[in-house]
């Protein structure tokens, strides 16, 4: 019984048999036990395990299995001051590390960027994606992240990265020299500025950035909104020939209606002449020897004379905007007004 107890004192195999995929770093419970010299060490694929004496880094061992003795542990022997034929048990505590690559990790902005634009001038931007990484340096992660702990998870790690990461994101938007309306279609380019920008700040930590993906830029409702109208004048363009492809598109729903072809050419003449008023009136508003005292006088549109009616409808005719028969049939309503 006393040999079973004084047995169970030494540890003999350290190992992280079941290793949670969410933990990062795990703790070997050591407590008041003590290691074996000459124990044995397993670590397996994509985990790492370091000893640490008093808060101090030590050895760290990689995937494979190790006997414990000081020639494994060099740096742990000239901590301890130990004597090369050192053969008694020994206090330390051992730290396992996920090595593992952390995928579809999802970041995204909490609140906008505000960046400069080249044509926009200052505008604040969303954007969101997906990053990668993985421990690469458990010493310095334990020195510049979890510390002395049981245990320290990806959740606790991810929101200082996001931090991280929004903090380099205006560096991006604003380094890249693309405009606003060119970046959904770079944002390759953009992933990889933002790696390129990244890639220190997560080495600081002892990790390594995999990848990092940008998935979407968006704008703040009320600038979409402003920008929306921006492009639906610009749409528009030309208002005179806005209108008269308008007038084309209601050729032949006017001649389905009571009367046929016969008021096309006054609605001809009205659809010009509203065309030519709006295109004045935007003109006087945007010329620069236009004052506040003047005024614009726009004729009421005349009626276009029977000779002129005819050669719009010839004009039509010859463009295909409408039939043979459209044709006669307005052409004689037209003579008839004119003879009587």
């Amino acid at each position: 019984m006393i040999m079973n107890f004084i047995r169970k004192q030494f540890i003999d195999v350290i190992q992280w048999e079941n290793p949670d995929e969410n933990t990062l770093v795990w703790r070997f419970p050591v407590a008041d036990q003590e290691i074996q010299n000459g124990a044995s060490l397993t670590v397996r694929e994509s985990q790492a395990a370091m000893f640490v004496d008093e808060g101090v880094t030590a050895d760290v061992f990689r995937a494979g299995r190790y006997t414990l003795t000081t020639q494994t542990l060099p740096v742990l022997t000239n901590l301890k001051n130990w004597d090369k034929l050192f053969q008694s048990p020994f206090k330390s505590d051992v730290y396992f590390f996920n090595t593992r690559q952390q995928i579809g990790r999802r970041w995204g902005t909490a609140q906008p960027v505000t960046v400069r634009d080249s044509e926009f001038g200052i505008v604040q931007l969303r954007s969101f994606g997906m990053y990668s990484y993985r421990i690469a340096d458990p010493a310095v992660f334990f020195n510049e992240v979890s510390g002395v702990v049981e245990s320290y998870s990806g959740e606790q790690l991810e929101l200082q990265l996001k931090n991280i990461a929004m903090t380099q994101l205006a560096t991006a938007f604003a380094t890249s020299g693309v405009p606003f309306l060119d970046m959904a279609a770079n944002q390759v380019f953009l992933s990889q500025k933002m790696v390129e920008l990244l890639k220190p700040e997560f080495a600081k930590l002892g990790l390594t950035l995999e990848n990092f993906t940008v998935e979407s830029i968006t704008l703040p409702e009320k600038v979409q909104a402003a920008l929306d109208s921006r492009m639906s004048m610009g749409i528009v363009g030309d208002l005179g020939k806005y209108t008269q492809f308008q007038t084309a598109q209601a050729i032949p729903i006017a001649a389905q209606n009571e009367g046929g072809m016969a008021g096309i050419g006054a609605g001809l003449g009205v659809g010009a002449g509203i065309g030519q008023a709006m295109a004045g009136a935007m003109a006087g508003m945007m010329s620069p020897q236009n004052q506040p005292n003047q005024t614009v006088q726009a004729a009421a549109p005349q009626s276009d004379e029977p000779q002129a009616k005819l050669t719009k409808l010839k004009t039509l005719l010859d463009n295909g905007l409408i039939s043979q028969d459209d044709y006669d049939a307005a052409k004689a309503e037209v003579l008839k007004q004119l003879i009587g």
